[in-house]
């Protein structure tokens, strides 16, 4: 297997107000994106957002919810002030504010929040990590 991921789908409990969600944060849904199935290209890695129900029967699994699945989605931020900026966004629009931003153990600032599906996303600024002008990680 290559060392690649390509895509990522959450499975959204109300696909319409998922969609109003990430839109509001300024992501722009592909032109490939269909009725019931969004794409988010974000450098190198595309987001899908489809119906959850629909997502259960397609991996024959049913979903359970759980107050902290072990996986968190991160956002790399260009300054402190911008992490400020996403997560009092993301709140506005319905997410709820699980970590506050602040100055963390590994020397950076970061703050996290779950959308409205209870998805785990870390805002962070590391000075230590340099981001290309297209905003990729280069480690």
């Amino acid at each position: 297997m290559r060392q690649r991921l390509t895509l990522i789908t959450l499975g959204v409990r109300d696909f319409a107000r998922a969609l109003a969600f990430y839109e509001g944060l300024g992501w722009k849904k592909s032109a490939a994106s269909q009725e019931h199935y969004a794409l988010f290209p974000l450098g190198g890695i595309v987001l899908g957002l489809y119906p959850l129900q629909a997502l259960e029967a397609d991996t024959t699994l049913r979903h359970q919810a759980s107050n902290f699945a072990g996986l968190t989605i991160s956002y790399n931020a260009t300054s402190l002030e911008e992490v400020d900026t996403v997560l009092q966004e993301a709140e506005r629009l319905g997410a709820s504010i699980v970590k506050p931003a602040q100055k963390v153990f590994w020397g950076g600032y970061s703050g996290y929040f779950k959308d409205l599906d209870g998805y785990l996303f870390e805002v962070a600024y590391n000075p230590f990590w340099q981001l290309d002008s297209e905003g990729k990680l280069l480690l």
